[in-house]
């Protein structure tokens, strides 16, 4: 029985992939990365900062110290921070207003369980935070996706054992994630992006409450 939905936060809920996008150009640009556009950008799809600066350096085939990467991510972090300030509830994605609306109504528990370090500005700048019970974000763990500490602190927050929890992802990362943690899965995107989900809608509007719940 379904008690906790557990979603991630960006492609999930929010769209700020064109915000990260512009903030990982300016890196390639700085660093003479010319090989970076779109298609290389979503190698970076459900992936912790640190692990995309380390594709990003490994593919243009220069040696970079770990002092050195770290830099990277947390110049990469500041330029997407700096550009949040734009961001409004427009960035909400189709149907997800609507299906933490019902959830709430419906008194199941719900959290945002996110790698991102950023999440929580996110929450507040679209106005959901009040639909929430619990937010765990890159602050709070050690491990990102596919690791499964993410969705497994989210469900002790919210007391809830993972087999009654469901996870929304859009990346094969959170949903392998989803899966050590003993969790349903529902992929937002294409069965080609995350064919290891339980279940592949577009988006939030595509699935009814009823049968988010029965997954």
């Amino acid at each position: 029985m379904t008690k906790a939905v557990l979603f991630d936060l960006d492609g999930v809920l929010v769209s700020t992939d064109e915000y990260h996008y512009h903030a990982w150009v300016k890196i390639a640009d700085e660093e003479g990365f010319d090989f970076f556009d779109h298609k290389f950008n979503d190698k970076f799809r459900g992936v912790g900062r640190l692990e995309c600066v380390e594709i990003l350096t490994r593919a243009s085939g220069r040696s970079y110290t770990a002092e050195e990467k770290l830099a990277i991510a947390e110049r990469k972090n500041r330029y997407f921070a700096e550009s949040l300030s734009a961001v409004t509830s427009k960035e909400l994605l189709p149907g997800a207003f609507d299906a933490l609306q019902e959830l709430k109504k419906r008194k199941i528990k719900v959290a945002v369980a996110s790698n991102s370090r950023n999440a929580r500005t996110i929450i507040l700048q679209t106005k959901i935070e009040n639909l929430l019970d619990t937010i765990v974000d890159g602050y709070e763990i050690k491990n990102s996706k596919p690791d499964p500490e993410c969705f497994l602190l989210a469900a002790k927050n919210l007391g809830i054992a993972p087999a009654n929890c469901i996870v929304i992802e859009d990346a094969v990362a959170g949903i392998e994630a989803a899966k050590r943690a003993g969790m349903k899965s529902l992929g937002i995107g294409t069965p080609d992006r995350i064919p290891n989900a339980d279940i592949v809608i577009p988006d939030l509007s595509a699935i009814s409450i009823d049968r988010l719940l029965n997954l």
